[in-house]
């Protein structure tokens, strides 16, 4: 073992593993805890706060991993620990056994600790400020709502002085290099047009479109793009930060997570993707199918290259069967038109900060957004709960999105999630019942995801963690 003594940490480094432990201060967000907030840190009973530090802290420090199977990143972790140090001058992180690619030269990458320092203030502002106070009512509409304003409000995400500029991109973290290459390209288009990016801050397409328009930022002299990453303790793991997100949130769950994404977004562009990005896509259709959200404009693009156009038309079939037309009026669908996309999207913004203006509402959160109260409460997937879905079209179509949303995020737990993969390795595959024909819609559209490759990151067998049953 080496040891080297560096002004911000005290490292050292395995050389047999590339392992680093070592002492670092946090950049910036949160320099000061009281005794019983590091209390709660260092608890690992399941009413402490021990566990979900650790996991995200190392999702983070595992930048650039190449799987995306959480249980595999704990499992080859297994020595990994942090502990907060209560200290007369502040707080500071002890690491053991870190990921070395976290470090350059005995020094912790800066954007690697501004994203470990973001872990830790939301993680400590969640459990004081919103889950252990009477303050949230988390079972009704406007306690969740005004839960995730607050979350987004600490973290400095909401930024009142800034017009509409903000694009969310959505797709999945297992795409083809020619797909990942076009989500690049609209994002530079994006960006040449003053707009910023918002994704769940993995890799693919959450990656692609701040790689973009990071480089149209530079060539416009735009020094403050902005670059937001939204992401949850479950999947965090699975989708590790990329290093171009410089502004990294922690929501509790997946609900608060995909709110956070359509309240701050002023517009949504949709690349491919795999059951992850089925889920986000009947969440927000469920959501601007309510008849209080029938008025509002809100810029929603499918795209990607010449090559994807069999995807699209798969998806566009499945809504059209599921949700109906008016569905399908919500959203536009571009084929390997970069431009055409931005101008489109450039176009809808204007049309979103005209609205709000003349309605005196706020551009940095879509409180006028109507979200039903099955779009906000957490899902559990316990095989229980998948098999006791209503997957039928005897019912609004926002409802049936609702539960669609459900059974895909199902899907996604069992296949990266921590808790959903112990769920199938306990009790064997997810069970979902519907109707016969939505049965083989269903069917033909996830086998389309598996036969793509779009389930897993390459290199991985996938072994579906569901079952259809008519």
């Amino acid at each position: 073992m080496n040891s080297v003594t560096s002004e911000a940490t005290t490292y050292s480094r395995d050389a047999s593993s590339m392992l680093v432990s070592t002492i670092i201060s946090p950049e910036g967000s949160l320099e000061v805890l009281s005794q019983d907030e590091v209390n709660r840190l260092r608890d690992t009973s399941s009413n402490g706060l021990h566990d979900i530090l650790r996991r995200c802290a190392l999702a983070v420090l595992n930048c650039g991993s190449q799987t995306d199977d959480s249980v595999a990143v704990l499992n080859a972790h297994k020595n990994f620990e942090i502990e907060v140090l209560q200290q007369d001058r502040g707080i500071r992180l002890k690491l053991d056994n870190a990921p070395g690619d976290a470090f350059v030269d005995g020094k912790m990458i800066r954007g690697i600790r501004e994203h470990l320092s973001s872990v830790l203030r939301d993680i400590v502002y969640v459990a004081n400020e919103i889950q252990n106070t009477p303050r949230f009512d988390l079972t009704t509409t406007e306690g969740t709502t005004n839960a995730v304003f607050h979350i987004l409000r600490n973290a400095g995400a909401l930024k009142s002085s800034r017009e509409p500029s903000l694009v969310t991109c959505w797709g999945g973290h297992s795409i083809n290099r020619e797909e990942y290459e076009y989500t690049k390209d609209v994002g530079y288009h994006l960006g040449l047009r003053d707009l910023d990016i918002c994704t769940g801050c993995g890799p693919g397409a959450m990656k692609g479109p701040m790689k973009g328009a990071n480089v149209a930022h530079a060539k416009q002299r735009r020094t403050e793009g902005r670059y937001l990453g939204i992401s949850e303790p479950g999947i965090i793991a699975a989708e590790s930060p990329n290093p171009i997100v410089n502004e990294l949130i922690i929501m509790p769950d997946i609900e608060k997570r995909l709110e956070a994404f359509v309240r701050t977004a002023h517009g949504i562009i949709v690349f491919p993707g795999g059951v992850g990005t089925a889920e986000e896509i009947l969440y927000l259709l469920g959501i601007l199918l309510h008849p209080e959200n029938s008025e509002l404009p809100f810029p929603v693009i499918f795209t990607g290259p010449a090559s994807s156009a069999e995807y699209f038309k798969q998806i566009d079939e499945f809504i059209a069967y599921t949700l109906g037309e008016e569905a399908r009026s919500r959203y536009t669908i571009i084929i390997d038109n970069p431009v055409e996309v931005a101008r489109t999207m450039r176009g809808g913004i204007e049309e979103v900060a005209e609205f709000r203006r003349q309605h005196q509402d706020a551009f940095y959160y879509n409180w006028r957004l109507h979200i039903a109260p099955h779009f906000q409460q957490p899902f559990a997937p316990t095989h229980a709960n998948m098999s006791g879905l209503a997957l039928h079209r005897n019912q609004p179509v926002h409802e049936l999105a609702a539960n669609l949303r459900r059974a895909f995020s199902g899907i996604v737990a069992g296949n990266v999630k921590k808790e959903g993969i112990e769920e199938i390795e306990r009790d064997g595959p997810f069970r979902l019942t519907a109707e016969a024909e939505l049965m083989e819609r269903l069917d033909a559209l996830l086998t389309s995801f598996v036969a793509q490759g779009r389930m897993k990151l390459p290199g991985s067998d996938y072994v579906p963690c569901y079952t259809l049953c008519k």
